[in-house]
């Protein structure tokens, strides 16, 4: 007798993030390598919009980089588990996404991209971390584990829709549905067209981010001993936002991260999961909308 499958393929997978915790910083390091690569071949787009990752069939993808007279692409494929680097002439090279570490990794990808005449160099530093390893050095990380991997990847196929259907529904400015690198999240950013005040003690990346008034809403897969959540925020937050009946039940507002939060747990464990998120995504943003008096009428679809 063959035993039953104990998932479909549509199941939202558990995430805990005590499960995958090492393989989860690994792959958050490889993800700012390869980002960065395209950071450094792209020109500034607002908000940077220019430098994330995008959720593909297969994984995660730069989407076509342009190169002199061609464009190459890189691909984290969290199926097969290989890191596919393709050019528009044809040429192509992969790697074994296996455990390594982070500074193999590195020497690894640029070995490569050098065998495809790709020659781009990137500031070998992590980002929006606390005690950061410059890449090279670090072969402290170096966990892969191809399930949890193929689980995290597997959440953001079931996300990401969700997620570009709320979008649908805005016609002002808005960003794609997005992967950033930097602080590991999936995210998507309404606009009200209004200039936001800029902290004086502000960083470049943070004014640029924040320049205009924005909530953003989106997934991050947990860290640092917290599990996997979906997040609402808004910049700037206005008076009340704090006390505002947001849903479902399970949502709480975190004052230590000024945003609401939604344990993805509980999304994965409720009766229709994308239903509960999608009252996540319009209740956060009906109360941010209004409490901040967004011009809504003009800035959403009839």
């Amino acid at each position: 007798m063959t035993a039953k499958p104990t998932t479909t393929p549509t199941a939202w997978p558990a995430l805990p993030v005590a499960d995958w915790a090492d393989t989860l910083t690994t792959l958050h390091m490889w993800t700012q390598i390869v980002g960065k690569i395209r950071l450094a071949q792209t020109p500034v787009i607002n908000q940077f919009w220019n430098v994330p990752l995008y959720v593909s069939a297969r994984g995660l993808t730069t989407s076509a980089i342009p190169y002199e007279h061609r464009s190459f692409e890189i691909e984290f494929d969290f199926i097969d588990h290989q890191l596919h680097i393709r050019c528009s002439d044809g040429a192509a090279r992969q790697l074994a996404l296996q455990p390594r570490s982070v500074a193999d990794f590195y020497h690894e990808v640029f070995r490569l991209m050098h065998e495809l005449d790709l020659q781009v160099d990137i500031w070998p530093m992590p980002v929006e971390l606390e005690n950061p390893i410059r890449f090279t050095d670090d072969t402290e990380h170096a966990s892969y584990d191809a399930e949890a991997v193929h689980r995290f990847w597997r959440a953001l196929t079931l996300i990401t829709p969700i997620l570009t259907d709320f979008r649908s529904g805005f016609t002002g400015k808005c960003s794609p549905v997005h992967f950033f690198w930097g602080s590991f999240d999936l995210a998507v950013s309404r606009f009200s067209g209004r200039p936001a005040p800029v902290k004086p003690d502000a960083d470049p990346i943070t004014r640029e981010a924040y320049s205009q008034e924005v909530i953003s809403h989106g997934f991050w897969p947990g860290g640092n001993g917290q599990d996997a959540a979906f997040y609402a925020y808004c910049v700037p937050a206005p008076e009340g936002f704090a006390e505002a009946p947001v849903r479902p039940d399970a949502a709480y507002y975190s004052t230590e991260l000024g945003e609401f939060l939604l344990p993805y747990e509980a999304v994965r464990t409720a009766p229709d999961p994308a239903a509960m998120l999608r009252e996540f995504l319009h209740s956060t943003y009906d109360a941010g909308a209004d409490l901040a008096g967004w011009d809504r009428a003009a800035l959403e679809r009839a």
